[in-house]
């Protein structure tokens, strides 16, 4: 049976972001008037039974993080989402925000209401500010319908959702860098513990979930946890959106269930349609740009978050970035290092001085200036960061060289070897995406 559209179904809709048309064809906001006819507490064990995980990278489950916040306590609750989508090849959280808002702002108040808050801060990325006023406007509408605001549905139950702009920094992407962006200060990582389930929010509990993630909570409040966990693999259950990117015919954001493999999603008619110019596939980054490169031999591997990983490497935020034969991995490497380089928070020694060791190695050897010895410094250097920073920031900057060392090594000691660059490609990036830094 073929695979129906949940999320995104209606975002082509041209009046989809609307409260109207969310009504209207997505039954929404009846999933809250369900939630608070129940307990918190069975709201967190229906979550727990759909086995709902974290769409924002680590996968973890949604209803077990909801669960570890602290019940007997004094202080307030928070509820903040994750909408910074920071990460390089990947853009889902944005055609949900702005194309169907409402989803988001039902999900935030039901993970409100089951954890016992009564604020949500939505945490978007500076850059999105055409999607920072959709939300607001649309808040500001469900607030006017008696959807947020005091005493939703006559329930006693008070429930307020904020929008709060970043300033753009990739750190802010970090659970507990987020915080303290909100905090009004500089964002980076606390040392954990205490998770932000026991001291998050103005050392308060909280729960930190992705844009996506609290999406599929209205969901499963109105068709029940066997839906959820029916429409994937075990324990790989629900919709899951694809961002699609690199050497394709197709780019773009793509709803599948778990059960699609990579081959799938980048030569599928229904997604990616295959390599732009069918030229040859060489390497796949299934995650954003943080995870480990997989290989032809590996695009049979479902697209879950268990089976990547059983493949080598991670789902992370599906931002699946495809590249062919054109692509040198020196290029590669160098050019995401210049992007981790210039987002480093700078809190951590390893990361920080690392970060810039590694992009001024990989920048001589593919000049063409490199020595043999290099490459095993590139090795060492970035062996020496991963493990030993606050937040997983320093893997993240270490893997695109370790990933490319391991699968591409020849093409490391062909530029030592011949001072110059061997992929024979009609063309071929030679400068780093500056985007990032101006």
């Amino acid at each position: 049976m073929a695979y129906e559209p949940v999320l995104t179904r209606h975002v082509g809709d041209q009046d989809a972001y609307t409260l109207d048309a969310y009504v209207a064809k997505q039954r929404g906001y009846e999933g809250l008037r369900k939630a608070l006819t129940q307990k918190p507490g069975e709201i967190i064990d229906l979550v727990k039974a759909s086995g709902l995980r974290g769409r924002g990278g680590a996968g973890f489950p949604t209803g077990l993080k909801w669960q570890f916040v602290l019940k007997d306590t004094p202080k307030p609750k928070y509820i903040c989402c994750n909408a910074d989508e920071s990460e390089p090849g990947t853009f889902k959280d944005h055609v949900l925000m702005e194309r169907n808002p409402h989803l988001l702002i039902e999900g935030c108040a039901i993970a409100c209401y089951a954890i016992g808050a009564k604020v949500a801060y939505i945490y978007i990325r500076g850059e999105f500010y055409h999607v920072q006023q959709v939300l607001e406007a649309e808040i500001a509408k469900a607030y006017k319908a008696g959807f947020l605001g005091k005493n939703i549905f006559g329930s006693g139950f008070d429930c307020d959702v904020f929008v709060h702009r970043g300033a753009g920094a990739y750190e802010a992407g970090e659970e507990t860098a987020l915080i303290e962006s909100l905090e009004g200060k500089r964002a980076q990582p606390r040392i954990k513990p205490p998770f932000p389930a026991v001291a998050g929010l103005y050392q308060c509990p909280t729960a930190v979930n992705n844009v996506e993630t609290l999406c599929n909570v209205p969901l499963i409040m109105m068709n029940g946890p066997e839906w959820f966990t029916a429409l994937g693999p075990e324990k790989n259950g629900g919709p899951k959106l694809y961002c699609i990117s690199g050497h394709v015919k197709r780019p773009g954001v793509y709803e599948a269930s778990m059960h699609t493999t990579l081959r799938e999603l980048i030569y599928g008619e229904q997604f990616a349609g295959g390599m732009i110019d069918d030229r040859p596939f060489k390497a796949l980054i299934p995650g954003g740009s943080s995870v480990p490169l997989l290989l032809d031999k590996d695009l049979d591997t479902p697209a879950s978050f268990d089976d990547v990983q059983k493949a080598g490497s991670l789902l992370g935020s599906a931002g699946l970035i495809v590249l062919n034969d054109t692509v040198c991995m020196v290029w590669l490497a160098k050019n995401l290092l210049y992007f981790y380089r210039h987002e480093s928070c700078g809190k951590c020694t390893p990361c920080r001085e690392g970060g810039d060791w590694l992009f001024k190695l990989l920048t001589r050897i593919e000049q063409g200036e490199g020595q043999a010895r290099d490459i095993d410094l590139l090795f060492g250097v970035a062996s020496n960061i991963t493990g030993k920073t606050l937040c997983a920031f320093g893997d993240a900057a270490a893997t695109p060289v370790l990933t490319t060392l391991k699968l591409f090594r020849h093409e490391f000691e062909a530029h030592v070897r011949e001072g110059r660059c061997t992929i024979p490609a009609e063309w071929r990036a030679k400068h780093p995406v500056f985007a990032h830094a101006h």
